[in-house]
């Protein structure tokens, strides 16, 4: 596999979102006008504006092993936020997250390059769909796979933000192994792949999925229905998962043989800084 090995994407604060602050195991954004400040345990660092936390509208803090937003300012339950020109709606979740997914610009803007038109492109862990967004604003049918009912929701609520036709995508509330699987045994062909595996989750009727188990078994029935013509695509990205890029990269080159493709870190800057925080890894290839 002809993999370009340690290439960091940087997403940089702009327009609707900035990464303002960061440090004492924290991090300060701006998504749109809410300002919140979350846990991040790569931020090992010290703050470099302290004063500027004052201004955080929420702050999630985890007491007693679970984790709550403490909201200090109003904060509408939802809220409009446009990144890399993809407007999306944002929410404050359990989870600490917001629904969207600043890292992940470049990639955005990567499988926005990839699309032609009418090209078929599957999203699985698909979330709050902004991958499947940029896909379908770029021209493809996607078929977006999620395993919850409340994501599927709020990816189709993104969906309609962006004015997107229903013809465009096709919603299925599914496991994302189970899915594929069958889709490699009826001879689906898709041109476009991405997914956002976690670590650990459930399946829509209860499917335990453990990346260290199911990723190479989910590679595998991928294979058979990526595309090989060329220009068909596969991006992976990964999150908290505790694999170095390079792990994932030869699992790919376990599944897909010889590519041509790049792995490495993504990264987030600070808006006033050269700073970045660590948010992930990511392997992707064009044929």
């Amino acid at each position: 596999m002809n993999m370009k090995y340690d290439q960091h994407l940087i997403a940089k604060s702009c327009g609707d979102y900035e990464l303002l602050d960061s440090g004492d195991n924290m991090k300060l954004e701006r998504f749109g006008a809410v300002i919140v400040a979350r846990p991040e345990t790569q931020a090992l660092w010290q703050k470099q504006k302290p004063e500027r936390w004052d201004s955080a509208h929420a702050v999630f803090a985890f007491r007693d092993k679970k984790g709550a937003w403490d909201i200090r300012k109003p904060v509408p339950e939802s809220w409009p936020v446009v990144r890399t020109g993809v407007p999306l709606i944002a929410r404050l979740t359990g989870f600490k997250h917001t629904g969207i997914f600043p890292e992940q610009a470049p990639n955005w803007e990567w499988i926005a390059a990839a699309v032609r038109p009418e090209m078929k492109v599957l999203n699985l862990f698909g979330y709050t769909g902004a991958a499947t967004v940029v896909a379908a604003r770029a021209g493809a049918s996607v078929t977006h796979v999620d395993a919850s009912k409340q994501s599927l929701d709020w990816a189709h609520e993104n969906a309609r933000t962006s004015g997107i036709g229903e013809d465009r995508i096709r919603w299925i509330l599914d496991d994302a192994l189970a899915f594929a699987k069958r889709e490699a045994r009826r001879g689906a062909s898709y041109d476009g792949i991405v997914l956002d595996p976690p670590a650990f989750g459930r399946g829509a009727k209860g499917e335990v999925w453990k990346i260290e188990e199911d990723l190479p078994k989910l590679l595998e029935a991928l294979k058979g229905i990526l595309s090989e013509k060329p220009g068909s695509f596969f991006l992976l990205n990964g999150y908290a998962a505790g694999y170095a890029p390079r792990a994932f990269a030869q699992a790919v080159a376990s599944a897909f043989g010889d590519v041509d493709g790049e792995c490495g870190e993504l990264f987030i800057q600070e808006s006033s800084s050269e700073r970045v925080v660590p948010a992930g890894i990511y392997v992707r290839f064009v044929r």
